[in-house]
Parts: structure tokens; C-alpha cells; sequence
């Protein structure tokens, strides 16, 4: 569980929350009373999670802050940490899509690694404890197509521009911490730093190019056939809301154990959510009825087939641990978006499955003890 007194008042830097998860994050982390500063890219064309939420609560209030940047601009990182003095940092921001890191790998490269790093460098000169969580992907192992969950201990790769720019951010993050957080004197002894890999994440909002659910439900809100590329790949796919529990809880335990937790953690599902597209399409159906075919293209960018993550350290070290099922997945993520298209507002669907989630994590927690 949470702890709402943590967070309440507490300076939070957030990056990449334009983006799906980073909007997801700053609606949570408003629920939860922190006092946000956003930083990102420009958010994309409508229809955009962060413009559909923004809508609905101003973008500049006593609560969170709003500012347009890129990570590229160290000068710019330096004044926004001077300004907003952060306890937590929570660093979403990335160039996050396999296919588009084809069409610009030297931008997917500079933003994963270097904006990383940038940001890193900006938080060095703070003189009070910062936890900081800086996200990456399940992606960043050397796909090996095991039958089995990659463990945070497995050899990092990557055959895409995205997945290998990640990787390369888990290594620059971590010879970053092992060089500068210490207490010599070229090291700062208040940053706690860990790295966190999700699954593949879905759930209402995600309107991004060449991803799976967001490509299905703008094809069923159409009428349209959905158009698959690799319906035998298999992924674990976990609601959105998962991971970012996550990110909270450890970012909660490095504000209060310290180094103990300055570390690489995955965030994934439970086994029975490794599915294949096709599995996670055929439920969706359920739900939502339509049609889909197989559109599998034989030059087509590479894709891994198969990706799985072992999850017992969050289990054991943090206390975390997945609460919903593929099932209960699929169809809070098909109701939302079948809801914002017959009128209801994403905010309150949002809320809805944020409240219905909090509840699960409360439930859980009650029948262990």
C-alpha cells in the first residue's frame, strides 16, 4: 500500500507527463495531494490523454505546473530543479515507440541516453534526500526468446533503436550512480536512484501510432476490421495502473530506506498475462464486437516474438505485486474507451478505474493480513 501522508504536499518532479503513462502518473499523483512540476514535449495532436485531462483541470494551478521543454536543454533542467527543489523524481520521459525509432534512431538515442543523463546532472546539485525513478522498458534485455521472465540480473540488449537506446540508459544510469552518488567529492550523497522496466502496458487514453489496443479501438470506434502485424507475438500485458503503483512504492521506500532499494526493478504482470496479441484481441472482442486480420509482413522492422518478466524481486524487496488480471485488463481498458466514445468524460473514466484500483490494492491487502 501507498502511504497518502508521504505524498501529500510532497515536491514532485514528473517528466513525459504528455505522454500516456505520464498522464495516468500526474492524475494519480493530484489524487494523492503532491505538489507537481510537469516537465515534456509539447503534447501531441488530439486525441491526446494529457489535453483530454488538461481540459478538465487548468494546467497551471497550486497544485502542479506545467512546462513545455526538451531534455536536450541542460540549461533549462538546471533552472526547473533550482525552481521546484524536488523530493521525488519520477522520469517518464522517452521517445517511447519501437517502430517510429526506426524512422528517427539518432532522436531516439539522444532523448533515451543523453536527455537521461541530462537530467541526472541537473539533480546533482541538490542538498537535500531526492529519490529518484527513472523508467526504461521490459525491452532493454538481449531477447533470447525464452519460455521464461527475464530477471533484472539478465544481460541487457536490444535489436531495435529503441530497445537498445534504453538499454544503453540502464548502463548510463547505472555507471552514473555508482560514480556520483557517494560521499566523496565529486559525489552527491542525496540522490537515490533506481531504474524500473515495466510490461506492456495498456488501458484507456493510450491514442499513440503503431500500438496494438489504441489501433484496435480507433479501428472498432469505426467500424473497421483491425489490421494486425504479429498476432502470435506474445507480451505481458498489464493495465497501466499497475506500473505506476510501482513507480510510487519505490520511489516511497528509496525516500525512506535510503540506498537500500537503488536499484534496477521489473514491474510486470502475472503469468498468466503473458499472452499473445491475438489472446489479448480475442478478449477485447468479447467486449467490443468486431473483426480482425492477420496483416504480417515478411519485411517488416524486427519485433520480438516472445517477452516475459520475472517479477519476485518487486515481490520480496518492495512488497509489490500485481493486482488485476488480463481479464479485469482487457475490459477496464475496452469500457473506457467505448465510454469517451458514446460521450462520458475521460476524466471521470480515469477516476473511475483509479478508484476501482486503489480499492483492489486495499482488498489485497486486507486479506493478507
Amino acid at each position: 500500500m501507498l502511504d497518502p501522508a508521504f505524498w501529500r504536499g510532497r515536491r514532485v518532479l514528473l517528466t513525459g507527463h504528455t505522454g500516456f503513462k505520464g498522464a495516468w502518473l500526474l492524475l494519480w499523483l493530484q489524487e494523492l495531494g503532491a505538489q507537481v512540476w510537469c516537465y515534456s514535449l509539447e503534447a501531441e495532436p488530439a486525441p491526446n490523454l494529457f489535453r483530454q485531462l488538461a481540459a478538465e483541470r487548468p494546467t497551471q494551478s497550486h497544485a502542479w505546473h506545467h512546462q513545455v521543454g526538451n531534455l536536450a536543454d541542460l540549461a533549462e533542467l538546471n533552472a526547473l530543479v533550482e525552481l521546484c527543489q524536488p523530493e521525488v523524481v519520477l522520469h517518464l520521459a522517452a521517445q517511447p515507440l519501437v517502430r517510429r525509432s526506426y524512422r528517427d534512431p539518432l532522436g531516439t538515442w539522444a532523448t533515451n541516453v543523453q536527455g537521461s543523463l541530462h537530467l541526472l546532472e541537473a539533480l546533482k546539485p541538490l542538498e537535500h534526500p531526492c529519490a529518484v525513478v527513472m523508467v526504461t522498458t521490459d525491452k532493454v534485455y538481449e531477447n533470447r526468446e525464452w519460455p521464461h521472465g527475464y530477471r533484472e540480473c539478465d544481460r541487457l540488449g536490444g535489436h531495435d533503436p529503441y530497445s537498445a537506446s534504453k538499454a544503453a540508459a540502464e548502463l548510463a544510469i547505472a555507471s552514473w550512480r555508482a560514480s556520483f552518488c557517494g560521499t566523496a567529492t565529486h559525489q552527491t550523497p542525496h540522490l537515490r536512484i533506481a531504474t524500473a522496466r515495466a510490461g506492456n502496458v495498456i488501458g484507456g487514453g493510450d491514442w499513440a501510432e503503431d500500438r496494438i489496443v489504441p489501433d484496435a479501438m480507433r479501428a472498432l470506434a469505426a467500424g473497421q476490421t483491425i489490421a494486425v502485424r504479429r498476432p502470435k507475438a506474445t507480451r505481458p500485458w498489464q493495465h497501466v495502473l499497475e506500473p505506476l503503483g510501482g513507480y510510487l512504492l519505490l520511489a516511497e521506500l528509496l525516500a525512506k530506506a535510503g540506498h537500500a532499494h537503488a536499484s534496477a526493478f521489473n514491474f510486470g504482470p502475472n503469468p498468466e498475462a503473458n499472452r499473445s496479441v491475438q489472446e489479448l484481441l480475442e478478449e477485447a472482442l468479447r467486449h467490443w464486437p468486431g473483426s480482425w486480420s492477420d496483416q504480417s509482413a515478411p519485411q517488416a522492422p524486427h519485433e520480438a516474438g516472445l517477452l516475459q518478466l520475472e517479477i519476485s524481486k518487486a515481490r520480496q524487496q518492495l512488497g509489490w505485486q500485481p493486482r488485476w488480471d488480463f481479464a479485469t485488463t482487457v475490459v477496464r481498458t475496452v469500457d473506457w474507451y467505448r465510454a469517451v466514445q458514446e460521450g462520458a468524460s475521460p476524466m471521470e473514466c480515469c477516476l473511475a478505474d483509479l478508484e476501482a484500483y486503489t480499492h483492489s490494492m486495499k482488498a489485497m491487502e486486507f486479506s493478507q493480513t
